[in-house]
């Protein structure tokens, strides 16, 4: 794959996640060399993943080129490509584009969707962990109303004007009240011959309340907000399965819809080769306090593929798999590497939560900061606010910012094209190719 030959230590970076991107660029100034493999050319912001599948955003305003992100980091070699097997004895890495020897790896590899083993789901539902599975997210809502409009079935019309929500998270909150403000100020005037009150759009929550790790107060208001906006929360109610055009529940009851978002829970994802007894709950690598793999000295986990058991009073199962971890964790390690390499002492990992937020639609957000709670309007600017900041790139920056501003004013969104078909046959190709 043509690396150039060093005489100083390598480090291999498997994923340019939020974790993979702060560990790089804090080794800029390490006498390492930095190499980067990541099945993408850019990094992909994903908190706002689902405006991209709601037509508010074009995916190109939350992606960022890999190589433009360290184009002034002389140390550091991105590779597109994805890493098949890490052979541990060998010190080597097995991936699609030849082997590589390190000295260091780090897996900052990320999550993928958890269907929880149901075959019917993963089949038929619509992820959106990717940018393409955003852009077939948005695909398949936009041809649902065209669709609607050809067929003469009121039953047909109806499965393909109503959007279920799975998962009460952030995520799912946030994809409901987008597809709620999506029919109240788009859709009807886009489809002026569909009688947009037969939409409906639910939320599906398996536990007894929303957003689950923020107070109860956010949870409460947060459905609140989603009732006022039309969405018809359920809680306590776990998907069985989904053929396609039913979703049938654990209680007995079903949902006649065409279109099931799947935003219920993620698990690690990493590439083969890790001792089996180092996988803990959720496929999580097992690390301790300073990231290192269970059983190696030169083999790190960081952000969501890693756990961190035991080490935090406050996260006896591990911390939650949310970006600010990531980021801490790649900061932490850019510093005890040079440490490593030094033979001093180490840093433990001690996560600074610094708040959770939500937002739930135009001036409706919740926002947790220790004691500090607020909703509404003041919530909303400051979701806007940090969003803005944490986006990689100024011209990333800029354009959500504008898009937001115009969006506001003009109650529109300007990015509904169905410039890739979606056919669910072929989801599993994508699947596969991904």
């Amino acid at each position: 794959m043509n690396i150039p030959k060093t005489d100083k230590p390598r480090v291999v970076i498997i994923g340019g996640g939020f974790g993979g991107i702060q560990l790089a660029r804090g080794l800029a100034k390490t006498p390492v060399q930095v190499v980067l493999f990541d099945r993408n050319n850019y990094h992909t912001f994903q908190p706002l993943l689902y405006q991209v599948s709601t037509a508010g955003l074009e995916p190109d305003s939350i992606a960022f080129p890999l190589r433009k992100v360290f184009k002034k980091q002389p140390n550091m070699f991105f590779r597109w490509g994805n890493v098949e097997r890490v052979v541990p004895e060998k010190n080597l890495i097995e991936t699609s584009i030849g082997d590589l020897e390190y000295d260091y790896l780090v897996f900052a590899s990320g999550s993928t969707t958890n269907f929880f083993g149901m075959k019917s789901v993963a089949d038929n539902a619509m992820p959106m962990k990717s940018v393409s599975e955003a852009l077939n997210l948005r695909s398949t809502v936009l041809q649902a109303f065209e669709q609607a409009t050809l067929t003469d079935d009121a039953k047909e019309r109806q499965e393909l004007m109503t959007f279920v929500v799975v998962g009460g998270g952030p995520t799912g909150v946030e994809t409901a009240g987008a597809l709620s403000e999506l029919k109240k100020h788009v859709l009807q005037h886009d489809f002026p011959e569909l009688d947009l009150r037969l939409m409906r759009i639910y939320l599906l929550e398996a536990t007894p309340r929303l957003l689950n790790g923020m107070s109860d107060v956010a949870g409460e208001k947060a459905v609140a907000f989603l009732q006022e906006m039309g969405v018809n929360v359920l809680l306590g109610a776990a998907v069985k399965d989904f053929d396609g055009a039913t979703i049938r529940l654990q209680d007995g009851s079903a949902i006649a819809s065409k279109t099931l978002i799947w935003a219920a829970g993620v698990v690690g994802e990493m590439p083969e080769g890790i001792d089996k007894a180092a996988i803990v709950r959720g496929n999580r690598i097992n690390v301790d306090a300073y990231n290192r793999v269970q059983g190696h000295k030169n083999i790190f986990a960081i952000g969501d593929v890693a756990s961190m058991p035991g080490t935090d009073e406050r996260y006896p199962n591990g911390h939650p798999m949310v970006a600010p971890v990531a980021m801490q964790q790649g900061q932490l390690l850019a510093r005890n590497l040079p440490k490593i390499l030094a033979g001093q002492d180490l840093e433990p990992f001690r996560y600074f939560d610094k708040g959770s937020m939500a937002t739930v639609g135009r001036n409706k957000a919740v926002v947790d900061i220790h004691k500090v709670r607020f909703q509404g309007w003041l919530a909303w600017v400051a979701w806007l606010g940090l969003h803005l900041l944490m986006l990689v790139g100024f011209r990333n920056k800029l354009v959500v910012m504008i898009n937001w501003v115009w969006n506001y004013f003009s109650y529109d969104r300007g990015t509904r094209l169905i410039v890739r078909p979606y056919i669910k046959e072929e989801r599993n190709k994508d699947v596969k190719a991904a």
